[in-house]
C-alpha cells in the first residue's frame, strides 16, 4: 500500500511540473455540448463555464481552495471550471464530461483537507457548487442547497426561530453538501447525533444526468449519500433537514491547564466523564504544545457547550468532574446563535453581529494536514503523559478529542454509513504551518506521520478507523485499475467498517462504469473473470 501511495504522489508531482495547457478544442467541444444540453446560448454562459484562458478562471478556482498546499502555481488545474447556477448546469456538466471522457471533480465549500474535490493527477473538469445557496426554513424543516455554508444555515434558522438549531459543524465556512454527505457532526452530537440523522430528503444528479429525489433514487442510494460521501455516487444538489429544539439560554465555557497544573489528571478524568455525562453537555479537549516561562509544556483546554443554564452545568461538573475546577467566571450564558459565534472564536459573542456568519472568506487558505483516530478504551495517565511529551518533541502538532456517547451512540452503526457511533471519542491530529515551499511541506508532513505512529497503541486496530470528513490520503489511494476494489477496501474499511460492503453494492448499481471516482472514492465490485473455454474431449 505504501508503494501505491508513493506511486500516486509521483504521478501527482509529474503532473505538477509537466502538465501542458489543455487543447483549446476541449473547451470548444465542451461548450458545444453544454449549450446543447442546457439550450442556453454561449454568450449567457460566461459566468458559468470558465476555460483556463478566461479572466474569471483563477478566481473561480481559488475562491474555495481552503488548503494552501493545493493553491500554488504548480498545483494541477482543471481544464475547465463550471460554476453551476441551475440544476440544468449540473446535468449538462455530468453528461458533457462523460462524453469527453474527462474526470469530474465536485466541490461545495472546499474544506476537503487533501484537495481531492478540486485537484487530480488526471485531466479533469471542476464542478463548483458554491452558487447553490438556496435556504428555505419552514417551521421545523429546511431545504439547504449543496453550496450553502453552515454559517448561512445557522443564520437563516436563527432569523426564523430562537429555539431551533441544527446539529452540524462549528466552522461556518464549511459547505453543507460535503459536510452532510460525509456524516458531519458538531457540538450537539451527544444530544442529537449526526447531521445525517436529520436528513429526510435529498436531490442528486446521477451518472445519466437525471435529477432524483429520495423516492426517485431509492432507499439504498439515499442511505449511501447520508454518510458515505456524495462524490462517489453523483452530484448532491441539496438536502431537506429537520431542525432540532434548543433552549433560549445555553452555556459555554473554557478551562485551560498546563502540565504543571495537573493537565494529565484532568484529561484522564475527562475520558470517563465527557462521553457519559448529561447528553446536553459537549466537552471538547484541545492539546497544544506551548512555551511558558521559557519552558516547553502542553496546554490542555476544555471547550464546552451546555444546552442549559450555567448553574446547572456548574452543579453537574462539581459533582462529576471536580478535576476540571469549573467556576462561575469560566461560564458565559448565550443564545444558541451566539454560541455558534463563540465556537467560531468570537469571545465577545454578545457584541458580534451574527451577519459575520454570512462571510465566506474567499481565497483564504493556510497550509495544513489532518489525520484522525478513534479511541475505544480510556488511555492511562502514563499513556497521556507519553503522548504529551511526544507532542513537545514533534512541535506544531495539535490534538482535538471529541466525545461521543449520548444520542449518537444510540443509533445502530448500520443505520447510516457512518460506523463509529459506539466509540468513546474521536481524535483529530492537526498540523498547521505558514512556511511556503516543498521543503517545509515535506518536513511538516513527516512530523504528522511520526506522531500518528506514536498514537497507534492507544487507538482502534484492524482496521485503524478514520473519519471520512477528515480526509487523509496517507491511509490509501485508488488507481482505479484492475485492483481498484482491493485498493478501495484498504481505506474503505477504515472509513466505513462493515458498511463498506453495502456502499460498494450501491456504487456498482448506480455507477457501474465508475464515472464518479477520485483518489478515495467507493470502488465498484470486482469484475469476475470470464470462464475459460471448455477443454475439447479427447
Amino acid at each position: 500500500m505504501k508503494l501505491l501511495h508513493m506511486t500516486f504522489l509521483f504521478l501527482l508531482s509529474t503532473t505538477l511540473t509537466t502538465a501542458a495547457p489543455p487543447d483549446p478544442t476541449v473547451y470548444q467541444n465542451f461548450l458545444r455540448c453544454f449549450t446543447t444540453q442546457t439550450r442556453a446560448p454561449p454568450n449567457t454562459l460566461t459566468d458559468v463555464v470558465f476555460p483556463q484562458t478566461a479572466a474569471g478562471f483563477t478566481p473561480a478556482l481559488r475562491n474555495y481552495i481552503r488548503n494552501a498546499r493545493f493553491n500554488t502555481t504548480t498545483s494541477p488545474k482543471p481544464a475547465i471550471v463550471i460554476v453551476a447556477r441551475t440544476e440544468a448546469h449540473v446535468q449538462a456538466a455530468v453528461v458533457c464530461t462523460k462524453t469527453l471522457k474527462y474526470q469530474l471533480k465536485t466541490r461545495s465549500g472546499g474544506h476537503d483537507y487533501e484537495g481531492v474535490s478540486y485537484t487530480s493527477n488526471l485531466p479533469f473538469f471542476l464542478l463548483d457548487m458554491s452558487s447553490f445557496r438556496e435556504i428555505t426554513v419552514e417551521g421545523e424543516t429546511a431545504w439547504i442547497g449543496a453550496g450553502v455554508t453552515l454559517g448561512e444555515v445557522y443564520y437563516r434558522i436563527a432569523e426564523k426561530s430562537k429555539t431551533h438549531g441544527f446539529p452540524a459543524g462549528v466552522c461556518p465556512t464549511v459547505g453543507a453538501g460535503g459536510h452532510i454527505s460525509g456524516g458531519g457532526y458538531g457540538n450537539m452530537i451527544r444530544k442529537y447525533g449526526l447531521s445525517v440523522d436529520y436528513v429526510t430528503d435529498a436531490k442528486i444528479v446521477d451518472v445519466n444526468g437525471r435529477v432524483l429525489d429520495r423516492k426517485g433514487m431509492g432507499e439504498d442510494l439515499f442511505w449511501a449519500i447520508n454518510g458515505g460521501g456524495g462524490a462517489s455516487f453523483g452530484v448532491i444538489l441539496g438536502f431537506r433537514i429537520t431542525l432540532v429544539p434548543v433552549p433560549e439560554t445555553v452555556t459555554v465555557f473554557r478551562v485551560q491547564k498546563n502540565l504543571d497544573e495537573n493537565a494529565v489528571d484532568m484529561v484522564h478524568k475527562w475520558q470517563f466523564v465527557a462521553p457519559k455525562t448529561d447528553p446536553g453537555l459537549f466537552m471538547r479537549v484541545l492539546l497544544q504544545p506551548v512555551t511558558r516561562n521559557k519552558m516547553e509544556t502542553v496546554r490542555a483546554s476544555v471547550l464546552a457547550l451546555f444546552l442549559g443554564k450555567s448553574s446547572e452545568v456548574l452543579s453537574l461538573m462539581n459533582k462529576d468532574f471536580p478535576e476540571l475546577g469549573l467556576k462561575q467566571e469560566n461560564c458565559t450564558e448565550l443564545t444558541w446563535i451566539q454560541s455558534v459565534l463563540w465556537w467560531d472564536n468570537h469571545d465577545n459573542a454578545t457584541l458580534v453581529k451574527p451577519e459575520v456568519l454570512l462571510e465566506r472568506n474567499l481565497d483564504t487558505a493556510s497550509y495544513g494536514k489532518r489525520k484522525s483516530d478513534y479511541v475505544e478504551k480510556e488511555i492511562t495517565k502514563e499513556g497521556l503523559d507519553y503522548l504529551m511529551q511526544k507532542m513537545i518533541e514533534v512541535g506544531k502538532i495539535g490534538l482535538v478529542f471529541n466525545p461521543y456517547g449520548g444520542k449518537v451512540s444510540e443509533v445502530a452503526t448500520t443505520k447510516t454509513p457512518f460506523p463509529h457511533r459506539k466509540k468513546l471519542y474521536k481524535v483529530q491530529h492537526s498540523m498547521n504551518w505558514k512556511d511556503p515551499g516543498p521543503e517545509a511541506e515535506t518536513s511538516f508532513l513527516e512530523k504528522a506521520k511520526s506522531f500518528y505512529s506514536y498514537m497507534a497503541p492507544f487507538v482502534t486496530k484492524n482496521p485503524r478507523h478514520t473519519y471520512l470528513n477528515y480526509r487523509d490520503l496517507d491511509i490509501g489511494v485508488n488507481s482505479h485499475g484492475p485492483n481498484g476494489y482491493r485498493e478501495g477496501e484498504v481505506y474503505g474499511r477504515k472509513y466505513f467498517g462493515e458498511n463498506f460492503d453495502r456502499l460498494v453494492k450501491v456504487k456498482s448499481t448506480v455507477d457501474p462504469e465508475n464515472f464518479f471516482r477520485d483518489e478515495q472514492s467507493i470502488p465498484t465490485l470486482p469484475t469476475k473473470p470470464a470462464n475459460p473455454p471448455a477443454k475439447p474431449a479427447l
